[in-house]
C-alpha cells in the first residue's frame, strides 16, 4: 500500500486533497514556491521551490510513493523528468500535454467523436480572416496555453476587433472560438481508476462571473436525458485520455439541445467542492482512492446542495458577517488559508445543504446567506 503522497501546487485544490488524504492516514508533502501555502498548511512538510526546479521536484519524487498535481499550469518538462527517473506520477504528461493545449484538447475531444465549438488555429495576424471566414463571429479568442478563470481570452466581434486581441496576445498561438450562446453551463466531475473504474457525480450547473465560477447547483436542473448524456461523454473522455484520477469536463448546453465540450480539468475541480459536504467520498477522496490504487466509491448525494465562492475584494484581509451567515444552519463555510483578500481572489466557499429541490427560494436564501460576508479593513 502507498503511504506518502506527492502534491505539485499548494492552492486551495491541494489543501481540500491532503486534507481527505491526511484523514485516510497519508503522509503529505506538498512543493509549491509560497510558504505557508494553503495546501502547505495542512499536508506534512511543504517544499518551497518552483515548479520548474528540477533539484526541488526530485526531492518531491523521493518522499512520495506517488505524485499528482493540483492545477495543469505547471512545466511539463518536470512531470516528464519525474517519469523519465522512474517517479509514480498520475496523471501523467501525455494527459498534461493534451490539457495544456486548448488546440490539442479540443481536437481530442472531436476525436473521441463528441462536439465541440467551431475552432481555428492562430499562429499569425494572417490567419485571422480565414478563420473569421470558417468559424464567424462573434468569437472568443484565447490562449492556446495558460489563462484560467476568463484570464487570456478576448470576446471579438470583427476583424478588427480579432486583429487587437492577437496584439493583445503578443505573439502567442491562439485558438479562435465561435461563441456559443448557451442557456446552461454544465460540468461532469468524475473519476478514473488504472483498473478502468470510472464513476461519475452528478452533472452540475454553474454561473460565472466575468470569468470566475460564482455558483454551482448541483444536481442540475436538467432532465435526466441530458443529464445521462453528459456523464457518458466525461466517462468516454477519461477512458480515451487515459486518465488516472478525479477530472472535470465542462459543457455548453444551448437551445438547440446541443451539448458541446468547453474544456477539460485533468483533476479535482471547483464545481465539485459540494461533494465535501453532501456525498459520502468528496472528489478529493476519490483522486486519493484512484492515484493509490484504491476502489472508487459510487457517488451518491446525502441532500442537493448550491455552492458559492467567496472572493477577495481588495479592501481588507477580515472576513466578517460570519456569525451572522452561520446562523443558518444549512450553510458550511470552507476558507483556503490565503493571507490576502486581493480582488477577485478564491478565499474560500459555502455550501447550502438543501433538503427538498433546488428552486427559487433555495436559491435566494444561498445568496442571502453568502451576501451576510463582507471584507473588512
Amino acid at each position: 500500500m502507498m503511504h506518502r503522497l506527492g502534491v505539485i501546487g499548494g492552492g486551495q485544490l491541494g489543501r481540500m486533497f491532503a486534507l481527505d488524504a491526511k484523514r485516510m492516514g497519508y503522509h503529505v508533502t506538498v512543493l509549491d514556491p509560497q510558504e505557508h501555502s494553503p495546501c502547505g498548511q495542512v499536508a506534512d512538510e511543504q517544499i518551497v521551490a518552483s515548479y520548474d526546479d528540477l533539484a526541488a521536484i526530485e526531492e518531491l519524487g523521493k518522499k512520495s510513493d506517488v505524485v499528482t498535481f493540483e492545477f495543469e499550469n505547471i512545466s511539463i518538462a518536470s512531470i516528464e523528468f519525474l517519469e523519465s527517473a522512474g517517479f509514480h506520477v498520475t496523471p501523467g504528461s501525455a494527459v498534461l500535454r493534451i490539457t495544456q493545449d486548448r488546440l490539442l484538447e479540443k481536437t481530442f475531444v472531436r476525436e473521441c467523436g463528441i462536439p465541440t465549438a467551431d475552432f481555428a488555429r492562430i499562429d499569425r495576424i494572417g490567419d485571422l480572416s480565414e478563420a473569421a471566414m470558417m468559424v464567424g463571429f462573434p468569437a472568443i479568442m484565447k490562449t492556446v496555453r495558460g489563462g484560467y478563470d476568463g484570464k487570456g481570452q478576448w470576446r471579438v466581434d470583427t476583424l478588427d476587433a480579432a486583429q487587437a486581441a492577437f496584439a493583445a496576445g503578443k505573439g502567442a498561438t491562439l485558438i479562435f472560438e465561435r461563441m456559443i450562446y448557451f442557456t446552461k453551463e454544465l460540468s461532469v466531475v468524475a473519476t478514473r481508476n488504472a483498473q478502468d473504474q470510472v464513476v461519475t457525480y452528478p452533472v452540475a450547473e454553474n454561473v460565472h462571473d466575468h470569468g470566475i465560477l460564482s455558483m454551482t447547483i448541483a444536481p442540475a436542473r436538467i432532465k435526466a436525458d441530458l443529464a445521462a448524456r453528459a456523464a457518458e461523454m466525461a466517462t468516454t473522455i477519461g477512458r480515451k485520455l487515459g486518465i488516472v484520477g478525479t477530472y472535470c469536463v465542462e459543457f455548453f448546453f444551448n437551445e438547440r439541445n446541443d451539448l458541446l465540450v468547453n474544456e477539460i480539468a485533468p483533476r479535482p475541480h471547483n464545481s465539485g467542492h459540494y461533494t465535501i459536504d453532501v456525498t459520502p467520498c468528496s472528489q478529493y477522496e476519490q483522486h486519493v482512492r484512484a492515484i493509490c490504487a484504491l476502489p472508487l466509491s459510487p457517488p451518491r448525494l446525502f441532500a442537493n446542495a448550491i455552492m458559492m465562492n467567496i472572493l477577495g475584494a481588495g479592501k481588507g484581509d477580515t472576513l466578517g458577517g460570519v456569525e451572522e451567515m452561520l446562523a443558518d444552519p444549512s450553510i458550511v463555510l470552507h476558507m483556503y488559508g490565503k493571507h490576502h483578500a486581493v480582488a477577485r481572489r478564491k478565499m474560500g466557499h459555502v455550501t447550502a445543504i438543501v433538503d427538498g429541490p433546488v428552486d427559487e427560494a433555495a436559491i435566494k436564501r444561498a445568496r442571502g446567506a453568502h451576501g451576510r460576508l463582507r471584507w473588512l479593513p
